[in-house]
């Protein structure tokens, strides 16, 4: 017989949050309260989804609308450069033995406060007028956040148990669908090799789905 400890069996919070599902779920929600907040109050512009800032900069510029194509068109580049240094930063730690999502998770926790406070000072001027000179900090800051957020689950290998988008969810509810089809036409079918799709599809649902309802939340009413 072999004796186990109390504290092998014990449950630890910290592990549970930073497993594959509520670690999803949590980044998921994330992303979608920033990306709509942001949304709504700079005016259509995007922090998490850079192909909806570069169709809007096309809408804008074919609109005349020069102030409004700049500031969407620069979140591009600020997207790529924090994602580049985010890397570097994951590479400086994975050197240092350090563990890069406890890193890269506050780098993002960093540029979400980043993000609150110039949010909350400068948005209440929006109220009033559109001006770009408020939008872009703002939009800056999120965009920074979001694009940690995308690199880390990259980046932070080890954590999750496959690479799942938590800003993107188009390719997360094709995979969705695709495996609830999978799911069915095994169930339809015999064998043991359909028992074994049935059971693959059903994990993917299990891991996919908590990470694409939390982005339909900030939307709700």
């Amino acid at each position: 017989m072999v004796a186990t400890t109390r504290a092998d069996s014990s449950f630890s919070l910290s592990a549970f949050l930073i497993s594959d599902r509520p670690a999803g779920f949590l980044l998921s929600w994330v992303a979608g309260f920033v990306d709509t907040s942001a949304f709504i109050i700079l005016f259509g512009l995007f922090t998490a989804h850079v192909t909806g800032n570069i169709a809007l900069a096309g809408s804008s510029f074919v609109s005349a609308d020069e102030g409004s194509t700049i500031t969407r068109l620069l979140m591009l580049p600020v997207f790529m450069l924090s994602v580049a240094l985010t890397s570097l930063l994951a590479r400086y730690a994975r050197h240092q033995n350090w563990s890069v999502f406890a890193v890269l998770l506050t780098a993002e926790a960093i540029a979400l406060s980043i993000f609150m406070v110039v949010g909350t000072q400068l948005s209440p001027s929006l109220l009033l007028d559109v001006q770009e000179d408020l939008i872009f900090p703002i939009g800056m800051a999120g965009v920074v956040a979001m694009a940690i957020q995308n690199a880390l689950m990259k980046e932070a290998k080890g954590v999750f148990k496959s690479y799942i988008p938590t800003t993107v969810m188009t390719g997360n509810t094709t995979q969705l669908t695709i495996d609830i089809v999978q799911f069915l036409s095994a169930k339809l079918g015999q064998g043991v090799a359909t028992n074994h799709e049935a059971e693959e599809a059903l994990e993917r649902i299990s891991r996919f789905f908590p990470t694409i309802h939390p982005q339909v939340l900030p939307w709700e009413d």
